[in-house]
């Protein structure tokens, strides 16, 4: 996907440079008038700048931090009003873990908690479509899945628990 995203970004670089350098030629270009310096310098910026644009996307979106690695446990999580359920009680501690959550009814907000009560990490978990987020786990205990999207009247009991200990 990140890869998608990354050629739709250098593809419409590459247009916005495209019709810039168009534009500047044809506001600088009278059909009789020979090239001039200045209008070269111009023509020499704006390629710059899209080399730089294309250069910057690069270096930003390398580290991919939403990719998750083929060697992690995967947790399937499907939520409904009002429960989640979890494909296993307990999960690995220092491995990366993807969780694959979705739901059968409306949205919900799948979050995970450490044993102190902070939020790690959460993801919208939708019906029809599979969210994924992965996470490695530091410290073994009890983890507390929450849902922090408003889904009805007892959104507030939408929550189960997982084991994160060392295999």
């Amino acid at each position: 996907m990140q890869l998608i995203v990354l050629a739709i970004s250098l593809v419409a670089m590459a247009l916005i440079a495209f019709t810039f350098l168009s534009a500047a030629r044809a506001a600088t270009l009278p059909a009789v008038v020979p090239r001039t310096d200045p209008e070269a310098r111009r023509r020499r910026v704006i390629l710059g700048l899209a080399a730089l644009g294309v250069i910057v996307t690069l270096l930003s979106l390398r580290p991919w931090p939403h990719t998750i690695p083929g060697t992690a446990a995967v947790v399937n999580v499907s939520g409904g009003q009002f429960y989640w359920e979890i494909d296993t009680d307990t999960v690995p501690l220092g491995e990366p873990v993807a969780f694959h959550a979705h739901t059968v009814d409306v949205t919900h907000g799948f979050g995970v908690m450490d044993p102190a009560g902070t939020i790690l990490f959460q993801t919208q978990a939708m019906p029809g479509y599979v969210n994924q987020v992965s996470h490695t786990f530091e410290t073994p205990g009890t983890y507390r899945v929450v849902c922090l999207e408003y889904c009805g009247i007892a959104h507030h009991d939408m929550l189960n628990e997982f084991t994160v200990a060392a295999r």
